[in-house]
């Protein structure tokens, strides 16, 4: 279908919304496909109840219940590509760790520590993205203070976005990925190596420290790079979509950073996210630091979900609150998937039921 252009629109999304109206973008493959522009007399967020599955939903994964092991992640949303959780540790694992049902992503929230792995040690620090491949053996020990880690265990292997026409050195550059030295354990006794597979725990038990590798050469292995490291694309004339913060990429899903950056300073661009129902993906965002500015009552460690087929956009008064501002300052994680989501049994413990009226005037 070729592009056309019918009643009351703009030329340019985005862009001298026609007044009195609310755009609304109608697009595929998550930003990345065909699109059309709508634009409504009302927001389509202005509901006055929903029943079904496809209910925005928000949960504060600081109230997630524990697991007996407080080294494994507590899930709220998976599909069959990925899965999001939450974990409160302290101390060291008992155990080295083997994830075999895929590559695992720490998003450190809150506290500090070291990861001892095959490859060696690194140390981790609040905002750090934590990439461990699939089938790595590892131990995390935390530091002082109060843990709190966003989880993402990915079937696919973790990488990065094709960066295009922006160059290799954009968002952030190589050098900032920090991968760490290797450093042989010497250590006798008796060694556990936990190993996930389907869900399902293993126990192998060694006489000798396992992580004990005196060198190692490739390009899988374990890195981090900070939040703070990320440069994000801006444009001062144009609203862009959110897929040009991509971090990493797998098999069915897309991980973006959004990070402080100047508002777009043309009198007539759109400050604040547009309407849109996604269509093909399920949103997920993770609220680590700042104010976030297109949406209310919203504090750090929430978590937002909104199913595709169901509107979602900037609260009411988002557009007005902006106007004197120069720069967002906000830290948050999304994750957009591809296939569905389903919230877990241990989602509704921490389920703030009233989100989806959070649109209400």
């Amino acid at each position: 279908m070729f592009h056309q252009n019918k009643g009351k629109t703009t030329r340019q999304a985005h862009v001298e919304i026609p007044k009195g109206t609310y755009e609304d973008e109608h697009g595929r493959k998550g930003f990345f496909g065909r699109a059309s522009h709508l634009y409504h007399k009302n927001p389509p967020t202005n509901w006055v109840k929903i029943d079904g599955p496809c209910k925005p939903r928000a949960y504060n994964l600081l109230k997630t219940n524990a697991q007996t092991d407080p080294w494994q992640a507590t899930f709220v949303l998976e599909n069959e590509d990925v899965k999001l959780g939450f974990m409160q540790p302290s101390g060291s694992m008992k155990y080295f760790y083997r994830c075999s049902d895929g590559d695992l992503v720490y998003f450190i929230h809150e506290g500090s520590g070291t990861v001892d792995s095959d490859f060696g040690p690194l140390t981790y620090e609040r905002g750090d993205y934590v990439v461990i491949p699939k089938g790595t053996t590892h131990r995390l020990s935390a530091g002082s203070g109060n843990q709190k880690y966003f989880v993402i265990e990915s079937t696919s292997e973790v990488d990065l976005p094709d960066k295009g026409l922006l160059g290799r050195h954009a968002l952030f550059d190589a050098d900032c990925m920090k991968t760490p030295e290797p450093k042989a354990f010497e250590e006798k006794g008796e060694f556990i190596v936990r190993i996930k597979r389907e869900g399902q725990m293993t126990d192998v038990t060694y006489s000798f420290h396992p992580l004990d590798c005196v060198g190692w050469k490739g390009d899988l292995t374990m890195f981090k790079v900070n939040i703070k490291d990320f440069r994000p694309v801006i444009s001062h004339r144009y609203h862009l979509a959110p897929s040009v913060h991509s971090t990493f990429v797998g098999q069915g899903y897309v991980v973006c950073s959004f990070v402080p950056r100047p508002f777009e300073s043309d009198e007539t661009a759109n400050r604040v996210p547009f309407y849109h129902r996604n269509i093909d993906c399920d949103e997920v965002i993770f609220y680590h630091d700042g104010d976030f500015f297109s949406r209310k009552n919203m504090g750090v460690g929430m978590l937002t979900f909104h199913p595709y087929g169901i509107h979602h956009g900037p609260h009411p008064g988002a557009a007005e609150g902006v106007k004197s501002k120069t720069m967002t300052n906000e830290y948050a994680v999304m994750v957009d998937t591809f296939k569905p989501l389903r919230p877990t049994a241990q989602a509704e413990t921490c389920e703030w039921k009233d989100y989806h009226l959070s649109w209400r005037e």
